[in-house]
């Protein structure tokens, strides 16, 4: 079979270059690796006194399974009421009512457009001083909320973006079997849209994931933020901080097993490929779809 390339095959003089800067590379990688690890073992953080204590239970039932329990309840609420809240504001945005439109589009895009942090830091101060919650409760609240009034206006492009994606028959032939535009939305166009964008919400799962780390500026103690308290108890904070970032790796790594999967299957199920993509952002008015 042909494979279509965007440039000209090398020929034996460009390809003994590109291996000769290849083994140049090699070498300059494998240079400043060593040097890292020799310089790390200088200051002692190769030490094993400093990385047994990761391995006790005092590391794991005080400190990084707690984190760990948190991060994931906060992910979990937040990607629950994303979903939906991405679902209703992404079928508002595609309404046959104007005025419709326009306060879903307003909601949007105003939720869209502020930093996440600044939400969560907002809602912390507004909750904590208005006192409506307990407030040993006021952090995860706020973390959850600020995740997802931004994640889910990212769900309602997305949303939008996928039925506009679909083929104009769809709509056509719901319309020629006697279907209003909700029927059509709802028991039609929308069905296939979920399947066709699903891989790229569970790369918005992910961002959900990696975000709630901004918890711990609001106090919440989520993985990193108990991560960080054990590594400063007891001497070893750049052993505690790769122990979070190979857990926070693996985590991402299985959500991203579980987009290619169902990249793959749902590839068998729609007229063009799907594949797992990093939501973008898209500007005001724009009909472009917002996955890469």
């Amino acid at each position: 079979m042909s494979q279509a390339v965007l440039f000209d095959a090398p020929g034996p003089r460009a390809r003994r270059n590109i291996l000769i800067a290849n083994i140049v590379g090699g070498l300059l990688i494998a240079g400043v690796l060593g040097l890292v690890v020799w310089k790390l073992g200088q200051e002692g953080q190769l030490d094993a006194a400093r990385w047994t204590t990761l391995f006790t239970s005092n590391a794991w039932v005080n400190f990084f399974l707690p984190g760990l329990q948190n991060t994931l309840v906060a992910a979990f609420y937040s990607i629950i009421l994303a979903v939906v809240f991405g679902l209703l504001f992404g079928l508002g945005r595609l309404a046959p009512y104007a005025w419709v439109r326009v306060i879903a589009g307003a909601v949007v895009e105003f939720f869209r457009a502020v930093p996440v942090l600044i939400m969560m830091i907002a809602l912390y101060f507004g909750l904590g001083l208005s006192q409506v919650l307990p407030s040993e409760q006021v952090p995860l609240v706020s973390v959850v909320a600020a995740l997802t009034l931004y994640n889910g206006s990212v769900i309602a492009e997305l949303v939008r973006s996928g039925v506009h994606g679909l083929p104009k028959g769809q709509r056509e032939a719901a319309s020629a079997i006697g279907m209003t535009h909700g029927q059509s939305l709802r028991m039609v166009e929308l069905p296939q849209a979920l399947i066709a964008m699903l891989p790229s919400l569970v790369s918005q799962f992910v961002v959900i994931l990696k975000d709630s780390a901004l918890g711990a500026i609001i106090t919440f103690n989520e993985f990193l933020q108990l991560s960080r308290q054990f590594g400063a108890g007891n001497g070893n904070m750049l052993q505690a901080l790769i122990v979070c970032a190979a857990v926070f790796i693996l985590i991402n790594w299985l959500l991203s097993k579980v987009a290619d999967l169902a990249a793959r299957r749902l590839s068998k199920r729609t007229s063009g490929r799907t594949a797992p993509g990093t939501p973008l952002p898209a500007q005001v008015g724009d009909d472009a779809p917002v996955t890469a």
